[in-house]
């Protein structure tokens, strides 16, 4: 009888487990976004600054190892991405949006 009623209770507690979430709200998904972008950024960063340390590594070889080096290969510049700036894609779509109505109401007459 106590297997039997430990098995129920492990079954009712494990069922709580399958619950859905609640959808995540729109300051969640913005927090999101914006913490993926600053990943991708950082991978970006990551990769221009592997890509400093490459060329002058090879660099290197070149100037101490002219005979061993060989010749050297011709590789796309490093490419600096700069500064981590993130711009909502709300704010991005609503800007155009804002600056073509505000002729429109500019334009309208005002009545007495």
């Amino acid at each position: 009888m106590n297997k039997a009623l430990l098995a129920l209770i492990l079954a009712a507690v494990s069922a709580t487990a399958f619950a859905k979430l609640p959808a995540p709200t729109d300051e969640a998904k913005a927090k999101a976004a914006e913490a993926a972008a600053k990943t991708a950024h950082a991978g970006k960063t990551d990769a221009y600054l592997l890509c400093k340390s490459q060329d002058k590594v090879a660099a290197h070889v070149q100037k101490t190892n002219k005979a061993q080096a060989g010749k050297p290969v011709a590789t796309a510049p490093c490419a600096d991405p700069g500064k981590f700036v993130y711009t909502p894609p709300e704010a991005a779509a609503s800007a155009p949006v804002a600056a073509a109505s505000a002729p429109a109401v500019a334009a309208a007459p005002v009545k007495k």
